[in-house]
């Protein structure tokens, strides 16, 4: 290796640093305004009363569902839980969660943008179709199960009373307010991640000498697994980790495909949200079964030499 492993160099630093910064904060201005919105103005209902009686088509256009109504994934797991609470199936909820965050049309533009110059639209059209799949497949394998073994004791008789009506009631004044403090609490939370994190990736990106990471990036395997335990150590919000995945230059780019599929799904903060809902056994299974799956797809597409 030439030269010394780290160097930081403060302008660097803040070029990468502010770049990546102002290029995601409108994303997720966006997202976390279009969450609020979702949050304080769509009735419950609407979302259970359209879906097949049919199992496998029911989790399929749940697993759509994000294109029409978008969430991140910071506000999904109390939204699946009101929805559940007002009949949606177990299936149909998980298959929402997991999607979502992901299958939504703000997060097709940010991903767009972050890899402009970089195949752009294939990364678009795979991170999309690629969450879609995983969502359905690991949907399905949950009808499998007794709904007892997956759910925390009691949480279906939990109610919420802005469930029925989708939001807090009153005039639509008080309840735009009440989704711009929604909105403005999520952006606020998210931020805190997205800041850690395009720090983190910036660093890495311009301090650390990339031959240390070489041996890494030049083996799929390696790079995949890499990428996705960096995913979920950082806890990045989907409308905005692309731009943090664009930035790793060297990695191959199925490997920044499965840190932009799996970080959505599964990273520190999901697991202590995920465990507010579902049995800590069931977490800790769809962890495992996301990172096995998410790893095992997105090497097969390394023949489409991203």
């Amino acid at each position: 290796m030439d030269g010394p492993w780290f160097t930081f160099s403060f302008g660097d630093f803040s070029y990468a640093f502010l770049s990546v910064l102002l290029e995601g904060v409108p994303f997720i201005l966006l997202g976390t305004l279009l969450s609020g919105l979702i949050d304080q103005f769509l009735p419950s209902r609407v979302m259970v009363r359209y879906l097949p009686r049919n199992a496998f088509l029911g989790v399929c256009m749940s697993g759509a569902m994000g294109l029409i109504f978008p969430m991140c994934e910071c506000g999904v797991v109390p939204v699946i839980r009101r929805l559940m609470a007002k009949g949606l199936p177990l299936s149909n909820a998980i298959a929402y969660m997991l999607a979502a965050p992901i299958v939504n049309p703000i997060v097709a533009l940010s991903t767009y943008a972050a890899f402009r110059g970089q195949n752009a639209a294939e990364f678009t059209f795979l991170r999309l179709g690629v969450a879609y799949v995983v969502a359905v497949l690991v949907a399905m394998a949950v009808h499998r199960l007794p709904i007892a073994s997956v759910l925390k004791k009691g949480i279906l008789s939990l109610t919420n009373s802005d469930a029925s009506g989708g939001g807090p009631g009153g005039t639509p004044v008080r309840r735009l307010s009440a989704a711009l403090r929604v909105a403005v609490a999520d952006f606020l939370d998210v931020m805190v991640y997205f800041i850690l994190g395009a720090a983190v990736a910036s660093i890495f990106s311009t301090a650390v000498n990339q031959e240390v990471i070489l041996p890494l990036a030049l083996n799929t395997w390696l790079a995949t697994i890499s990428l996705m335990g960096f995913a979920a150590l950082l806890s990045l919000c989907s409308t905005s980790d692309a731009f943090i995945a664009a930035t790793f230059i060297v990695f191959p780019g199925v490997a920044k495909l499965a840190f932009m599929v799996f970080g959505p799904m599964l990273d520190i903060k999901l697991l202590f949200l995920y465990s507010a809902v579902f049995k800590k056994r069931f977490v800790a299974g769809l962890a495992v079964g996301l990172f096995v799956l998410i790893a095992l797809i997105c090497v097969r597409l390394s023949v489409l030499d991203l």
